[in-house]
């Protein structure tokens, strides 16, 4: 029997075979490509919305006015690895000087140890410290801010980092402390007011007994007329003396009564002689000696008599008290001059021991005062005195010793 012989395959049906693999391969490979190249694209999507919120938490931690930092937990210097733009203005440092610095050694060297210590064992716990606190700036200013740091773990529960949070509380504590101050002042102003009516009702009392040792003393010289002259002498000088005294309370009733001022022309030499009656008693009691060097051709001012001797016994006895430690010189000097066509000026020039320069700009603001027992009004009453007048009163230091206060007052139009 005749064996069939296979026809030979063309090449063309090879090629055609191989080809149609080759496309399947490539085929093949285009899809994963589609698919790798899709994944990426999912990531990059991804990454470019992870990179867009870290930008905007960065720009919104730049914006807050806290102040934000951030410290690496794993290294055991605290260092601070970011800080925004509000912590470094509260701080007085610069990113350059706050990067990769110990936190506890950026302003807490002025704090007691125990503070530092009880912040790290706070956040070592994984707790959370808060409280507030009296910081230094790096020029030395004081700030108060509420302090917040919180422990940052990882999805282990290993704490990483800290995250910081300090709110400036200045403006908050001044505003408190400014309440404080005023509501002191009004208490103040309350026991003052008292004090005011005691010493008023205080005068009215004692002016009683004078007017009866008056009294007496005047029946006592009648019944003893033409004869003890050694007696008539000593109740003359009883009588003076009486009238004197009752003459002070009088003075002293007319500074505290309440009433509008009395403004009238006045000759000031006038009224600082008449000042010098009510504090002659004091100055010998104070071994202080009084000098007077007024003008004698001064023109009259217009003003109120009470409201100026007010202002005169405050500078007078100011100057007692300045000289009260200077056991060698102890004199004031009182006096009068013509500033200019239209101005006199009167100065209380004492040998005492200055004024602190610190305290010249306080001399004239309510309640200040470097007395112990100091009530801290009477400069500030008697600036407003003297500027009601349209005058002007003001403080210096002498070049020797002590100070000089002295204020202008307008002359008399009239006068003019």
């Amino acid at each position: 029997m005749k064996k069939k012989t296979k026809k030979p395959v063309s090449r063309n049906k090879i090629r055609s075979g191989q080809r149609i693999r080759l496309e399947g391969l490539v085929q093949q490979q285009a899809d994963q490509l589609k698919i790798k190249n899709g994944q990426l694209r999912n990531g990059t999507e991804k990454q470019i919305k992870q990179d867009e919120q870290i930008h905007i938490l960065t720009k919104a931690m730049e914006s807050v006015t806290d102040g934000i930092f951030i410290i690496d937990a794993q290294k055991p210097n605290f260092p601070i690895i970011y800080a925004n733009k509000s912590f470094q203005e509260m701080t007085g440092y610069t990113k350059r000087e706050i990067f990769e610095r110990d936190y506890f050694l950026l302003y807490w060297t002025v704090f007691d140890g125990l503070i530092t210590d009880e912040i790290k064992q706070t956040i070592r716990q994984g707790k959370t410290f808060y409280r507030e606190l009296l910081n230094f700036k790096k020029d030395g200013k004081k700030y108060w801010n509420l302090l917040r740091i919180a422990p940052v773990c990882d999805s282990d529960g290993i704490v990483t980092h800290y995250v910081g949070i300090q709110t400036d509380l200045t403006l908050m504590r001044e505003k408190e402390l400014k309440i404080v101050e005023q509501r002191g002042e009004l208490l103040h102003v309350t026991r003052v007011g008292k004090l005011a009516e005691f010493v008023s009702s205080l005068a009215h009392e004692i002016s009683q007994p004078l007017t009866a040792i008056l009294s007496y003393a005047q029946a006592a010289q009648r019944m003893l007329a033409g004869r003890e002259p050694e007696l008539q002498k000593i109740l003359s000088y009883i009588i003076n003396d009486d009238q004197r005294a009752a003459e002070v309370i009088q003075r002293l009733r007319s500074l505290l009564k309440k009433g509008t001022p009395e403004m009238k022309p006045l000759d000031i030499n006038a009224v600082i002689n008449e000042t010098l009656v009510l504090i002659a008693t004091d100055a010998a009691v104070r071994n202080v000696f009084v000098r007077l060097e007024l003008d004698d051709n001064l023109p009259f001012i217009r003003g109120d008599r009470i409201q100026l001797q007010q202002v005169l016994l405050n500078l007078i006895s100011n100057s007692f008290d300045a000289i009260e430690s200077n056991h060698n010189s102890r004199k004031i000097l009182i006096s009068t001059l013509r500033k200019d066509a239209g101005t006199i000026i009167v100065k209380v020039r004492d040998s005492g021991c200055g004024i602190p320069a610190q305290n010249i700009p306080k001399l004239f603001t309510h309640f200040f005062t470097s007395k112990p027992d100091g009530l801290g009004m009477g400069l500030s009453i008697s600036r407003s005195i003297v500027e009601a007048h349209g005058g002007r009163l003001n403080a210096e230091n002498n070049p020797d010793c002590g100070a000089t206060f002295y204020f202008t007052i307008p002359i008399d139009k009239k006068d003019t």
